[in-house]
């Protein structure tokens, strides 16, 4: 399995409306590009953060090049248009070695 993580700083008021995109986008990334999905989280500074699952670096990196594009302007208009700033590239890049993870 490989991880990558993002994040975002939000524009005050447009919280819902960009977890909301967040959540669709990623739903469309899995179906489009076969990620194994992602989990929101909010750091103490406020910055959403994603960490993606994928099952290899390849499938990942295939969906990096195409710049996770898929087939929903609106959602991808709501998910842009609520972000204040983020980085260029993922945040941390990572092959899982251990999961203890409970998945039920």
């Amino acid at each position: 399995m490989f991880v990558a993580a993002y994040w975002w700083k939000v524009h005050p008021g447009k919280e819902e409306q960009f977890r909301t995109a967040w959540r669709r986008g990623t739903e469309l990334i899995r179906e489009k590009y076969g990620s194994l999905g992602s989990r929101l989280h909010r750091d103490r500074d406020g910055r959403f953060v994603g960490v993606a699952e994928w099952p290899d670096e390849a499938t990942w990196q295939k969906a990096f090049d195409a710049k996770m594009a898929y087939d929903d302007p609106e959602t991808r208009a709501a998910f842009v248009d609520a972000i204040a700033d983020t980085a260029d590239e993922p945040v941390l890049l990572m092959a899982v070695t251990d999961d203890l993870l409970d998945r039920d």
